[in-house]
């Protein structure tokens, strides 16, 4: 039992030693007698005890590398805190294990030196508007420099981007100013327009009230030269008739009478009302010798 004991361990040891299952997510660096060998990749794998061993292991997924926050001066010289987050894969386990000792920690270190050079060509305000544009570049810089590690970077991103203390009072106090300013512009923008609507509603109703004057004016003219052109055409009319009484029989002795009456008449109007009577006020009553002097003169006539 012992013999078949030993036996069995032995064994055992052998096929672990022969043995090598490599899982889906990894590839494996195979050396014999301290020489590359092979690339394993997934599967199984058979190896020579003594001569043969895994060198190096490598995980084949895709990896997020963490940025440390670094200080960077932008183009406009403020001090900004920034980190990120670097994703890669490695692509050739061979140069990934030959061709650099860490190739985790030389993407780390590039990366912050390709962000601090980016950075420092953009100003503060760019930093955050050329977000996108500036994790492409940084992607192209480090993906250049790496190729000879066995790694692809895939993307690059910016997570924090933080101005100091300093720097933020700063900003703050100026977008204060800037809103205080803007503020100022609307009101004065509005008070602007309130008087301009106030003087052009003053103009408009200037210019209603002269048109209003204007039509008023023109109709009362329109109306007294109405009433001229109706009394003229009256008065020419009487004066028709007038003189076609005048040129019959008896017409010239109607007509001194009826101018005697009117004379009569009118002065005794006016003796009513006058404060001051220059004439006697009996003179009212001369219409009525006129009148008995016309009827005297008819009826000599008649006979």
């Amino acid at each position: 039992m012992t013999f078949l004991t030993i036996l069995a361990g032995l064994f055992l040891i052998f096929v672990y030693l022969t043995v090598l299952i490599v899982p889906m997510r990894e590839s494996v660096i195979i050396e014999r007698l301290g020489k590359f060998l092979k690339v394993g990749g997934p599967g199984l794998h058979i190896l020579w005890p003594i001569l043969d061993r895994v060198a190096y292991r490598h995980d084949t997924r895709e990896q997020v590398l963490d940025i440390p926050p670094q200080s960077c001066i932008s183009r406009d010289n403020i001090q900004i805190e920034v980190d990120g987050l670097v994703y890669l894969k490695v692509v050739d386990p061979a140069l990934a294990s030959y061709g650099i000792a860490n190739y985790r920690l030389a993407a780390i270190n590039l990366a912050q030196t390709t962000m601090r050079s980016e950075v420092g060509k953009l100003t503060l305000s760019e930093t955050f508007s050329e977000r996108e544009s500036l994790n492409d570049r940084i992607v192209e810089e480090i993906d250049a420099a790496s190729k000879s590690w066995g790694i692809k970077v895939l993307r690059y991103e910016v997570m924090n981007i933080e101005p100091s203390v300093h720097v933020v009072t700063t900003l703050e106090k100026q977008m204060e100013a800037e809103r205080e300013k803007r503020a100022e512009i609307t009101l004065a923008t509005a008070e602007k327009e309130s008087r301009i609507n106030l003087s052009e509603g003053d103009r408009q109703f200037a210019i209603n009230i002269s048109e209003g004057e204007k039509q008023k004016q023109i109709n009362e003219a329109m109306g007294k030269g109405q009433k001229i052109s109706l009394i003229a055409a009256a008065t020419a009319e009487g004066m028709t008739m007038v003189a076609e009484s005048v040129n019959q029989l008896g017409g010239t002795q109607a007509l001194k009478l009826k101018l005697i009456e009117q004379f009569v008449d009118e002065l005794g109007e006016i003796l009513k009302s006058a404060d001051i009577s220059v004439l006697p006020a009996e003179m009212a009553h001369v219409k009525g010798i006129f009148e008995g002097m016309g009827q005297v003169s008819t009826e000599m006539k008649k006979r």
